[in-house]
């Protein structure tokens, strides 16, 4: 699936990931919001706080989403700043800002 979606065929995993389980409950939940978020699309940290039911805590989504064990599949490069700009991701920023123009979400880029 990962080789369809880098080639442009696939826009979606339907994989059963197993997340880590030493992960927090926190975490987890911000893992799985991240999976909702559409293709193509992005949402600030503060959008996903809120996705979360928790508004005021979008720099404790950040340190979840610094943890994703499997960026790509749970992606945590549709997370950017309330402003627009690229902010931090493991694999860097320009493998981010690649990842989200092969997805068609560059014009939401400051």
């Amino acid at each position: 699936q990962l080789g369809e979606y880098l080639a442009g065929t696939r826009k979606a995993f339907d994989l059963r990931v197993a997340l880590d389980p030493r992960a927090s409950d926190f975490e987890r939940e911000a893992w799985l919001a991240l999976c909702k978020i559409p293709f193509g699309e992005v949402r600030s940290y503060g959008q996903q706080a809120k996705m979360l039911g928790k508004p005021g805590a979008a720099r404790a989504v950040g340190r979840a989403n610094s943890r994703n064990p499997i960026p790509i599949v749970v992606p945590c490069h549709r997370i950017i700043g309330s402003d627009g700009s690229l902010t931090g991701f493991a694999g860097g920023l320009p493998r981010k800002r690649w990842l989200l123009t092969h997805e068609g979400a560059a014009d939401s880029l400051r």
